[in-house]
């Protein structure tokens, strides 16, 4: 597990995004470990109230700030030792309605924070990639170097922050770590809203009583990853060897679960009989998908230790509790 990975004393940690589902666990795992945080997010899409528990940690510093503007990346980068990037908007169905807004925030945000990184020093520069890069591919498991043709604005955007990433790199010596997430799931992921991810949005409205719709057939599949892989993931990044750097690595549980299946499950666990209806597929999404993570495996030590049953069960009972 993450806990056992080591950073020298005093460490600092920038989680931009830091108030957001992922950040927000990134942060309280690092300030378990010891390290010291500090949290930049706009709170466009991040939650204060993720981050509520941490405010009066010593070690715990909030920068309400955006991306956008490159005199506030370099003013949060300072005495910074990783970066841990995540701040972007997702959504695939969001990006095709607003790519302008998806170049400027997840691009130009993205080179706004390399920059900065660079600009100070900062050691490892690790940022959040995602499984949409792999586009039309019908190959799986999906594995680096496969990637087709992208199908939304989101999925270019990631795509374009791993060639920086690679640029960076290899142009001014940033050690860069692009993590491409396979659908996360876990606590503290926003169940709200027309853009809300599967997993929560299902158990809040089993919970609530209403009818699920399933965008397709329910039979395309996905990588669902628990959050604390991906904290692990993050985590074996900072603390890889420079020579791993530059890279783009699969973050995922290399498991495939069908959208119809997981709907079931999540059933089950609840207690409640009630059939979904199916509604459109949805603009721009990947059919299939399944990581394979030998690479990140062999250069950074990643070992998930959820699987999506163990996983699941976990994410329904802190739903049940906090919803």
């Amino acid at each position: 597990m993450y806990d056992k990975i080591k950073f020298p004393d005093n460490s600092t940690f920038l989680v931009t995004g830091g108030a957001g589902f992922i950040g927000s666990n990134l942060c309280e795992a690092v300030l378990t470990m010891g390290y010291r945080v500090r949290c930049l997010d706009d709170l466009s899409t991040g939650h204060k109230e993720n981050i509520e528990p941490f405010l009066s940690n010593e070690h715990f510093t909030f920068i309400e700030g955006d991306i956008k503007n490159l005199d506030t990346c370099m003013e949060a980068c300072k005495g910074v030792d990783y970066v841990l990037h995540q701040a972007a908007w997702g959504s695939v169905p969001r990006s095709i309605e607003m790519p302008l807004f998806y170049e400027e925030n997840n691009i130009k945000g993205t080179l706004n924070m390399m920059e900065a990184a660079r600009l100070q020093n900062v050691k490892r520069f690790v940022y959040a990639s995602s499984s949409s890069v792999y586009g039309d591919s019908t190959v799986l498991p999906k594995k680096e170097g496969g990637e087709g043709m992208v199908l939304s604005p989101y999925a270019l955007t990631k795509k374009t922050d791993e060639e920086y990433g690679r640029l960076y790199h290899r142009l001014y010596g940033l050690n860069t770590y692009g993590l491409r997430y396979f659908n996360v799931f876990g606590r503290r992921q926003d169940p709200n809203g027309a853009y809300a991810a599967v997993i929560p949005k299902f158990i809040k409205q089993l919970l609530n009583g209403e009818q699920v719709t399933i965008n397709g057939d329910g039979k395309q599949s996905r990588d669902f990853t628990y959050i604390d892989n991906v904290i692990e993931g993050n985590l074996r990044a900072a603390a890889s060897a420079e020579d791993a750097a530059g890279e783009a690595y699969n973050i995922g549980a290399g498991g495939r679960e069908y959208l119809i299946d997981v709907y079931h499950a999540i059933c089950d666990a609840l207690g409640i009989q009630r059939e979904p209806i199916f509604g459109p597929p949805r603009k721009g999404d990947i059919r299939d998908s399944n990581a394979d993570i030998s690479k990140a495996r062999e250069r950074m030590g990643y070992d998930p230790s959820y699987d999506f049953k163990k996983g699941i069960a976990l994410a329904i009972d802190w739903y049940k509790a906090n919803l």
